[in-house]
């Protein structure tokens, strides 16, 4: 009889949590239906204060980011991977096609991990020991993408609203975009939450994010691409320094390709 009472106790908590999940999820769609119209009367305000010129500037915003991060998966990780571990850069970024083309189209570390740690370990050659540990971690606090994106972000802002800044204030962007990147979760969209707070910084106004919200989508797509190739060469460089890193599967182009043979009649029900 107490059994019974304990798992009846036990399903009404987990209907609970069940109801309230629902609850939560119901209102996150409601508010996703709603931020269309409280993102347009946003811009609509802000638009009425600023120049034609914005939208000139913006573009070149957008084309400064995107050439930025694209340049740090192309040059920088290459470059420290050679220096750090003697490997071929090549056969890093062709590897890492698949891996970033995901990152790219679902905007979200975390969502990719299952992907960076596959091309990670059998195509890259890294440990799963090394690999379990640095692709998750690095999707928590790796977001050099994001950093980048706050960065010239706020100069951009401050260049529409006509504020100076003066070398503290570079340096104090510097410094928190750098920790807000790391506190960044692994989700799309996040990476203006947080920029908020790097303009509250330096004493920029937060309404200026919605000059770049309209191009922010494409940009988040690039930087997550960028967050998840920066995982997977930090897990490269501990791996070979630690002895855990097979380099005839790195160099092999069909590594990760090949299908298992599984023998069926052996598996056990």
């Amino acid at each position: 009889m107490q059994l019974l009472y304990r798992a009846k106790s036990g399903e009404r908590v987990a209907a609970l949590f069940e109801d309230l999940s629902e609850v939560i999820m119901r209102l996150v769609a409601i508010l996703m239906n709603i931020a269309p119209y409280g993102v347009f009367a946003l811009l609509a305000t802000l638009f009425t204060t600023v120049s034609i010129e914005t939208f000139g500037n913006l573009i070149i915003y957008f084309l400064v980011v995107f050439f930025v991060l694209i340049g740090h998966a192309l040059i920088t990780y290459p470059l420290i991977l050679k220096l750090l571990t003697g490997l071929n850069p090549f056969i890093f970024l062709k590897k890492m096609r698949d891996a970033a083309i995901f990152a790219f189209s679902t905007a979200s570390s975390n969502a990719t991990i299952p992907v960076t740690l596959e091309t990670a370990t059998r195509k890259m050659g890294v440990k799963n020991s090394i690999a379990s540990f640095t692709v998750p971690l690095g999707a928590t606090i790796n977001m050099d993408g994001t950093a980048i994106m706050q960065g010239v972000a706020t100069v951009f802002i401050a260049q529409v609203f006509s504020q100076d800044l003066t070398l503290a204030d570079y340096v104090t962007v510097v410094l928190t975009a750098t920790l807000a990147s790391i506190g960044t979760a692994g989700v799309p969209g996040v990476g203006l939450i947080m920029l908020a707070m790097v303009l509250q910084q330096v004493g920029l106004p937060v309404e200026g994010i919605a000059l770049i919200i309209g191009v922010d989508r494409l940009l988040d797509m690039t930087r997550t691409a960028v967050n998840v190739t920066g995982d997977s060469m930090v897990g490269i460089i501990v791996a070979k320094s630690e002895g855990q890193f097979d380099n005839d599967m790195y160099l092999d182009a069909e590594a990760g390709n090949k299908i298992e043979e599984i023998d069926f009649h052996h598996l056990k029900d």
